[in-house]
């Protein structure tokens, strides 16, 4: 049996979820979750999960799989969701990997990189500059010593911003030098579709959905996880500007104009990392979905 793996990838508030849902019923197939804010069951409303009635028309993998107070690295994850692929492909000829997390999408496809060990000095002093000067003073030294990586990294994702300094400092080189991007050999054919649109149309829908997410309680979500704040799974968009509103630094309205700034600027990154890659096939988000069934079939295996 041959075997196929569909990537639905794209910026933020796209349509890729209701894209893989309509690809898994033409297919007959299941969905893998590459989104990494997704995979927290405490948190729902701020990371945009499918809801329960688009859950209940195809079965989702890596959706609310593991609690926030669980260590969980792209590493473990390119383990666990290969075995998962595997699985399937046992009684499937396709398979759906669907997100917008880069570096979680290459894991599965590619394959990760390897890296030098890191002295946990280096990791204590880091971190002891985010807590006295906040991300703010990482960023400068990220883009001081690896400019390239700093254009492509959530800026505001503390964990892989002090990942990667955690590297420049003790390799004396980029961390950007170490993503070779040699790409591991995978028993499956792999076929990769990107979402996008015009900018101001991606700007304009990450503003509603923004605006859905409060009207559905995101705030009150948010504030029921403020003991967990420290963790690096809330400090993420969407979670740490309300954190910082229920510190008393502004006000509810600033802090959501802080979301939908700061996701319209993750958006702008995530666009920056898929457009280097010349495997992926881009669809105006207006395609009709016959279309991109069609381009799918004829590369597949």
């Amino acid at each position: 049996m041959k075997h196929n793996l569909i990537v639905i990838t794209g910026p933020t508030a796209i349509g890729k979820t209701s894209l893989s849902i309509q690809l898994a019923n033409s297919f007959n197939c299941e969905i893998v979750s590459a989104d990494s804010r997704q995979f927290y069951k405490e948190m729902n409303i701020g990371t945009a999960v499918p809801d329960p009635e688009e859950l209940e028309q195809v079965n989702h993998h890596f959706i609310q799989h593991k609690s926030i107070t669980e260590e969980y690295s792209v590493g473990d994850f390119e383990k666990d969701a290969l075995k998962t692929l595997t699985t399937l492909f046992e009684n499937h000829t396709h398979a759906i990997l669907v997100g917008g997390s880069g570096l979680y999408i290459n894991a599965i496809t590619q394959g990760l990189d390897t890296f030098p060990k890191v002295n946990k000095e280096i990791r204590a002093q880091l971190q002891e500059t985010c807590d006295t000067k906040g991300i703010e003073s990482l960023q400068q030294q990220l883009e001081e010593l690896d400019p390239i990586y700093y254009k492509q990294v959530d800026l505001y994702n503390t964990h892989r911003v002090m990942r990667a300094l955690e590297i420049c400092i003790s390799s004396s080189k980029p961390y950007s030098s170490f993503l070779t991007r040699t790409q591991k050999k995978r028993p499956f054919n792999i076929i990769k579709i990107g979402i996008t649109a015009d900018r101001n149309i991606i700007y304009d829908r990450i503003n509603k959905r923004v605006d859905i997410m409060i009207n559905n309680g995101l705030i009150d979500e948010v504030t029921g996880l403020y003991p967990y704040k420290h963790l690096n799974a809330l400090n993420t968009v969407g979670y740490k500007e309300i954190f910082g509103h229920l510190d008393n630094n502004y006000d509810i309205d600033f802090a959501i104009s802080e979301i939908k700034k700061n996701t319209r600027r993750f958006s702008k990154r995530q666009l920056t990392w898929f457009r280097k890659d010349p495997e992926i096939s881009w669809f105006d988000y207006q395609d009709p979905t016959e279309l991109i069934l069609s381009h799918i079939k004829k590369r597949s295996i």
